[in-house]
């Protein structure tokens, strides 16, 4: 798995950062923050569950809550642990393990026109590794789950990397997950992998910071293990008088 990096990519992951977030609050809440200090999230509690064993393939789907008050019993969720095949490294071993929940409106925006956080807000814990065949050199990962969205068979979700072997801790990473059917078989897509690129100031590659829910389509296919996705509708927020 390709990374690149420049000598001031944390300058200009800082600006882009600021300016994503903004975007994002001004789009999601109809607030525009006047500074980075306006753009803080609370991080919210993590939960490390067991991954939860793969289905025969079939997709959950559960009733669309009508409020925060009579909401699914069971939230939203992505889980399970399978290896992916990389058109990029194609001997190489990486596997990614999957346990992720949804919890709405779970990390305040004070402040904003979404006080109680947003619908897609979540936890859990995302866990991968990248094993070279050339050399035999074993890297990874783990980060806690901040933002899951969820369509049918398909999910994306995002975490922040809080312990890494490649340097790359507390920065948001996207994956997407396709649980497939019959012979169409499961997909898993990174951020890293073969998007998220941009040009710096200097006209120099670099990546940009993953704003939340933001991921690349399932392009990895799943080799072995597999992914369970339970889709549950979007959560409008309870809103006084409405």
């Amino acid at each position: 798995m390709f990374r690149i990096r420049t000598r001031n990519r944390a300058a200009v992951r800082t600006a882009r950062a600021t300016a994503a977030a903004g975007l994002a609050l001004a789009a999601l809440t109809g607030v525009a923050p006047a500074s980075a200090d306006a753009l803080s999230v609370g991080s919210g509690s993590v939960g490390s569950g067991s991954v939860h064993s793969v289905s025969d393939g079939s997709v959950s789907v559960g009733s669309a809550p009508d409020g925060r008050d009579a909401r699914s019993a069971r939230p939203a969720s992505v889980s399970g642990k399978a290896r992916v095949s990389y058109a990029f490294s194609p001997d190489d071993e990486i596997w990614f393990t999957v346990d992720a929940r949804a919890k709405p409106y779970s990390r305040p925006l004070p402040g904003t026109k979404a006080p109680d956080g947003l619908p897609t807000d979540a936890v859990g814990t995302i866990r991968y590794s990248h094993r070279v065949a050339a050399t035999g050199a074993v890297y990874s990962a783990e980060a806690a789950v901040d933002c899951l969205s969820t369509g049918g068979p398909v999910a994306t979700l995002t975490a922040v990397v809080t312990t890494s072997d490649i340097g790359n801790a507390n920065e948001r990473i996207g994956l997407s997950v396709y649980q497939g059917s019959g012979r169409d078989g499961d997909r898993l897509g990174f951020s890293w992998g073969v998007a998220n690129l941009d040009m710096g100031p200097d006209q120099q590659p670099y990546q940009p910071v993953v704003g939340t829910c933001m991921a690349p389509a399932p392009f990895a296919p799943v080799v072995r293990g597999g992914f369970t996705v339970h889709h549950v509708e979007l959560e409008a927020p309870k809103t006084p008088g409405r």
